[in-house]
């Protein structure tokens, strides 16, 4: 699957487009996590703690993202975006989301050139 925040893919086409697709997680850290990261805070600098936990969110809301395309039947994800709130400050709420398409590589394109190259471009595995 490939999944871009571009709109266009270079060497493809978009041939059909399904629709929205989406990826939601809700995340929160356990007591004891809140507890070192808290106390970390005070210190400064960055919070690895909350870091991991976002970036871990990241990826596992584009992995739903990217099962719900497939189960629409599409082959690629453009215009992918996050979006994040927090829920009463103990809960982090991540959605990646997209257009879903179906999209056709260019007769004749380079595909290491209109693959992950390209800037915002990536192929997931889920």
């Amino acid at each position: 699957m490939l999944v871009t925040t571009t709109e266009n893919i270079p060497g493809h086409t978009v041939r059909q487009t399904l629709g929205q697709v989406f990826g939601v997680v809700v995340r929160s850290r356990g007591l004891l996590g809140n507890i070192t990261a808290s106390l970390r805070s005070l210190g400064g600098g960055e919070i690895t703690e909350y870091t991991r936990l976002l970036e871990d969110t990241r990826r596992h809301a584009v992995d739903r993202m990217v099962e719900n395309a497939r189960l629409m039947g599409a082959n690629a994800i453009v215009m992918m975006r996050f979006d994040s709130s927090e829920i009463g400050q103990i809960m982090a709420e991540v959605v990646a989301y997209g257009t879903a398409v179906l999209i056709e590589e260019h007769a004749g394109a380079n595909p290491a050139a209109s693959g992950g190259s390209s800037a915002g471009t990536t192929r997931s595995q889920g």
